[in-house]
């Protein structure tokens, strides 16, 4: 979309959330809750005039990346800025960045983004509306820009508006979990829309995953992390062996990295313990007999462990405990 077009639009900058607790029961009539998705976060600009320009959180340009997001353009009659996340759903209809992440970057090339479009449908999930009609809204409270977010109508095939549930938390919590969702963004009603800010009135609440994992190597760290651990390289004991579950590299504090420098010297061996060499760069390897336990989010479709964070070594458990 040209700029021009864009004369009579502010421009934002998307609010964030703070990671964080679920309120407590007491407080939860103060927020709404919405289900967390797991895309790519995007603000959406429409002139009313028939066309849309869909910005990613860094403010580039993503609108030829997604061509069936186009007719959004055409379902608003006025001039708006609506908040979203971009999301691919699989076939249990949960957001799943890793198949979104076949359609992004294609904005440079029109003709891959429209037959990706075929294969892997994006779908946008709007969750807030900042501008609209000439009359600056994000200084409403969440609760009434909701209101009128919910009343443009905006659902079709390729975007939604789903529910904002005000208290329950709790439930909508386990809900989630029991679906396989990530989690939940608890949002204070009263609360304006404060752009680039991480504010503490939005809350992310993921559900934590913990898993026992057995060390089969270890990378290097650098500068004052020379010669101790910057990443260690996970396992799972399969049928076939010790397959690899991705690398973690925080969650440590300065003793612990000490001590596991200590272990994983101790274990050095030449050969690669997994059974497929992992695509590491500077990899140690080690016996695959130190277990420790890891907090993630969720699963690559690969089965590698998304944003995982060290929690613990396991001393009580020998490798052959883990299932």
């Amino acid at each position: 979309m040209p700029p021009e077009r864009l004369t009579a639009l502010p421009r934002f900058t998307p609010m964030l959330a703070t990671p964080g607790p679920l309120p407590p029961p007491a407080h939860q009539e103060s927020f709404g809750f919405e289900v967390k998705q797991d895309g790519q976060r995007a603000m959406v600009y429409v002139p009313g005039d028939g066309t849309v320009t869909l910005r990613s959180r860094t403010g580039a340009d993503i609108t030829a990346a997604y061509p069936e997001l186009a007719a959004l353009g055409s379902a608003l009659d006025r001039p708006a800025v609506l908040d979203g996340e971009i999301v691919a759903f699989d076939d249990q209809g949960r957001s799943d960045f890793e198949l979104l992440q076949s359609r992004m970057g294609l904005s440079g090339s029109p003709s891959k983004a429209a037959l990706m479009a075929q294969r892997v449908p994006a779908h946008l999930i709007l969750f807030d509306v900042v501008f609209l009609a000439a009359r600056p809204i994000a200084k409403l409270p969440y609760h009434e820009r909701r209101d009128v977010l919910e009343g443009l109508g905006l659902t079709d095939a390729h975007w939604s508006t789903p529910a904002s549930v005000v208290g329950h938390g709790t439930q909508a919590l386990e809900m989630t979990k029991t679906a396989g969702l990530e989690g939940l963004v608890a949002k204070r009603l009263t609360s304006v829309y404060e752009p680039g800010v991480r504010s503490r009135a939005w809350i992310k609440i993921r559900h934590v995953r913990t898993l026992d994992v057995i060390v089969g190597g270890w990378v290097p760290g650098h500068g004052r992390l020379t010669g101790l651990p910057g990443a260690l390289l996970l396992g799972e004991r399969g049928e076939d062996g010790l397959r690899y579950a991705g690398s973690v590299g925080t969650g440590w504090s300065d003793t612990e990295r000490e001590t596991l420098a200590e272990l994983l010297q101790a274990a050095t061996i030449d050969r690669c313990p997994f059974t497929e060499v992992p695509p590491v760069a500077g990899a140690r390897w080690v016996l695959p007999r130190l277990v420790g336990e890891v907090r993630y989010a969720t699963r690559t479709r690969a089965g590698r462990l998304r944003q995982p964070s060290w929690h613990r070594l396991r001393p009580d458990l020998a490798p052959e405990d883990i299932t």
